[in-house]
């Protein structure tokens, strides 16, 4: 298994899989570590996630390399995305003994309260596109509830799972109550089917995402599935266009549009549509593209070859069926794996741009002439993660953000994460929670004691 810097096509380093053997070995070590991780305070926790959070912050840089030699993020985004891993310790490591502490219930008994309890080894399986982002919002609440966890990364991203064990021994945490597993997504199903192993949760595509939940169902296993998107972004008559069509930009091309929250169906009220679309494309061709590891960088490439051949079959079939082609569209004549930033107006149902998730920097517009229509447009789709709808009528703004079927809506501001906010989706968007309390409590124990 190759890491392959994507802005160069150039191989970075090799990984040596572990053996099926030696995966068993680790489970073993991991379960063992738990029955006396278990039983450790929530202040001694604590410590150990303050200090990972430290010395995350320390080598900033040097983790924020890694995601942009292995999967293009430019510097600056690079360098953000650690910082928020840092916070999210910070989080957990300040919140978890509140959240978790017994709750007492009146009721008949003498005493009856409900306790909230570790389940042991969590399986993680994640992937490239926040690869420290997506493992520090689930280890962080795993460990500080007294879980145990291991890591199945995505295979171009092993250099940042492999930072990530680095810290977190370094951080003084028990050698195996955090493991990394180099190995092929073919051998996930095995490590569910372990008796060792308690749940599993995964960020991912559908496909993965279904295979997944289908396992850990057969095995009677809990498991949290954070899936696609296809995010609308509400433009409304009353909209303040300058700063919306800025957030656009952001909300659209953020880690070269590989992002599942990312802003992807621009919903936008006819009279004003005209206006936007102008605002949008003067914005996005002045992004700088080009090598992810310069300062002065706006958009880096596509993490792979593949997923910028499968962005340009979208972007052209939408193009042969009718929407018109406002900048973009296409693939850049230069070393690795860059895509132009894009913009498609007049889509229409049916469409890739429409239909499908557009994993990559292109901006569908889909112009609307009432509420009604925008609601009904927004929540045409499979998935269900996150919505923006922009309106300077707040009230209207809560009462669309109640129509609207998905698991976040964000009013004048961009789809984003949070450590005290919980993170998820419905319908093909997948199903549990991230972040906040109800991702602290998805892998516990809920435990009513009577006396």
């Amino acid at each position: 298994m190759k890491s392959i810097n994507p802005a160069n096509g150039q191989l970075i380093e090799e990984h040596k899989a572990h053996t099926p053997e030696e995966v068993n070995e680790i489970l073993i070590a991991v379960d063992k570590e738990w029955q006396s991780w278990k039983n450790t305070s929530f202040a001694e926790r604590a410590a150990l996630m303050r200090k990972a959070s430290e010395i995350m912050l320390a080598e900033r840089d040097e983790c924020a390399a890694i995601l942009t030699a292995e999967m293009g993020k430019i510097k600056k985004e690079a360098r953000a995305e650690i910082e928020k891993c840092a916070l999210v310790c910070r989080h957990y490591a300040d919140t978890a003994a509140e959240t978790l502490q017994d709750e007492i219930v009146e009721t008949a008994y003498s005493k009856s309260y409900i306790a909230f309890q570790p389940i042991g080894v969590v399986l993680a399986v994640m992937p490239w596109n926040f690869p420290f982002w997506q493992v520090w919002r689930f280890v962080a609440p795993a460990l500080m509830a007294g879980n145990a966890a291991v890591l199945k990364h995505a295979s171009n991203v092993f250099g940042a799972a492999k930072k990530i064990e680095e810290i977190i021994h370094k951080a003084g945490f028990p050698k195996n109550i955090f493991r990394s597993l180099i190995i092929p997504s073919g051998q996930v199903e095995a490590v569910i089917k372990n008796p060792l192993v308690k749940a599993v949760t995964l960020t991912g595509s559908e496909p993965a995402g279904m295979q997944v939940a289908s396992t850990a169902g057969k095995e009677l296993k809990k498991a949290v599935m954070e899936l696609g998107g296809s995010d609308p972004f509400l433009v409304m008559e009353d909209a303040d266009l300058e700063k919306s069509s800025s957030v656009s930009i952001t909300a659209r091309l953020l880690n070269s549009g590989q992002v599942c929250i990312s802003a992807k169906r621009f919903i936008v009220m006819e009279s004003v549509a005209q206006a936007f679309e102008e605002l949008q494309k003067k914005k996005m061709e002045a992004l700088v593209v080009g090598d992810p590891s310069d300062d002065n960088t706006d958009m880096g490439p596509m993490a792979r070859p593949d997923l910028a051949d499968e962005i340009d079959v979208q972007v052209q079939k939408s193009i042969e069926m009718g929407a018109r082609l406002v900048t973009g569209g296409k693939k850049l004549d230069q070393p690795g794996f860059y895509y132009a930033p894009t913009i498609l107006a007049d889509v229409k149902k049916g469409m890739p741009a429409y239909d499908e998730e557009t994993f990559g920097p292109v901006a569908a517009i889909i112009t609307v002439k009432t509420e009604e229509e925008a609601i009904a447009v927004a929540n045409d789709t499979p998935y269900g993660l996150g919505a923006s709808v922009w309106t300077e009528n707040t009230e209207q703004g809560e009462r669309l953000a109640r129509q609207i079927d998905c698991g976040m809506v964000f009013i004048n501001n961009m789809v984003a994460s949070n450590p005290a906010l919980p993170f998820g989706g419905v319908k093909r968007s997948g199903f549990g929670r991230e972040c906040s309390e109800y991702g602290l409590k998805e892998f516990i124990n809920i435990k009513t004691i009577c006396v």
